[in-house]
């Protein structure tokens, strides 16, 4: 396996404590619903038998780490747990308590680590996102189809392709997509895309007309949906690397994007990568083992740097 951890022989010292390889993530996009409690119990238990190990003996100043089995139980078990899911397996179901189980787990789990650590050890649990109902996937790429900002040479001959370069018709196409939980949309601007024919002059007209017919996007029945389309600079304070032209926000985060095409509709009633019963949602969780003076029970995510600096003196 890679070398994971710094310095080199921690992993080794790791793995001789579990007696076996580290865990990172389960598969989650499966129908093997049992196969994926029997792993994520089997996963967080031994996360945090590394964590008590290496707060107890080792020394450190600041001790950070992310669970991912919180994401992935909502991921794979939603629809079992929510009444108001499109697709609730309905009271008494098998799955139904999975969600709170793990919640209880994972409860068990930091006092047990709390337990574990120095006695002025200040905890704080913050998460980057919440979760709700999936209602379904919006084949984004399909709708610039149909919208007339992308062409490709040929339809696809089955649902569910992956959009490759090679399918797209770059002389006539304006913009095309990443999936996701929201959607990348990308610009193919002259003079920096290999095929550009968007003229830098026309740049800003055309993010404003995409913006317009995405907000006028509407649900499969013709319901108005929430949605938000905007530049990475109007969200970010920064904005480094390769960023997509535009972030799009489907019906309030409802719907998934769907970056593959061939659907016989945009309207997607399952996630195209497999099962998936949530989507990402705007509020998360911050708690903290010392009051803090907030003013408020909100905090944004922006704030929780300061919030650690805070705790810690700085």
């Amino acid at each position: 396996t890679k070398q994971y951890t710094w310095p080199p022989l921690l992993k080794a010292e790791i793995e001789r404590l579990l007696g076996e390889p580290y865990v990172f993530d389960v598969v989650y996009r499966s129908e093997e619903k049992d196969r994926i409690v029997r792993e994520l119990w089997r996963m967080t238990r031994q996360h945090f038998k590394v964590l008590r190990y290496l707060a107890r003996e080792k020394k450190w100043d600041f001790f950070m780490f992310g669970e991912i089995g919180v994401d992935r139980v909502q991921h794979a078990f939603w629809k079992y747990y929510d009444p108001g899911h499109p697709r609730y397996q309905g009271r008494g179901n098998k799955y139904e308590d999975v969600i709170p189980k793990y919640y209880k787990l994972v409860d068990e789990e930091i006092g047990r680590l709390i337990e574990s650590s120095p006695r002025d050890t200040r905890f704080v649990v913050v998460s980057d996102h919440g979760a709700k109902a999936m209602k379904g996937a919006f084949a984004i790429n399909q709708w610039l189809e149909e919208a007339g900002y992308l062409r490709l040479k040929r339809r696809p001959e089955k649902p569910g392709v992956d959009l490759k370069p090679e399918m797209i018709d770059w002389e006539k196409t304006k913009a095309w997509a990443w999936g996701g939980y929201y959607a990348r949309i990308f610009i193919n601007l002259r003079g920096r895309e290999p095929f550009g024919i968007v003229d830098p002059e026309d740049y800003n007209g055309l993010i404003e007309q995409l913006r317009r017919d995405i907000e006028e996007i509407r649900g499969p029945d013709g319901e108005r949906w929430r949605n938000m389309a905007y530049r990475p600079q109007e969200l970010y304070p920064a904005v480094k690397g390769d960023p997509p032209d535009m972030i799009v926000y489907l019906d309030d985060l409802s719907w998934r994007a769907a970056g593959t095409v061939g659907w016989p509709s945009p309207y997607l009633e399952e996630n195209d990568r497999g099962p998936d019963d949530a989507v990402h949602d705007w509020d998360g969780v911050l708690a903290t083992s010392v009051r803090l003076d907030q003013g408020s029970t909100q905090v944004d995510i922006t704030e929780v740097q300061r919030v650690l600096l805070g705790l810690m003196g700085l």
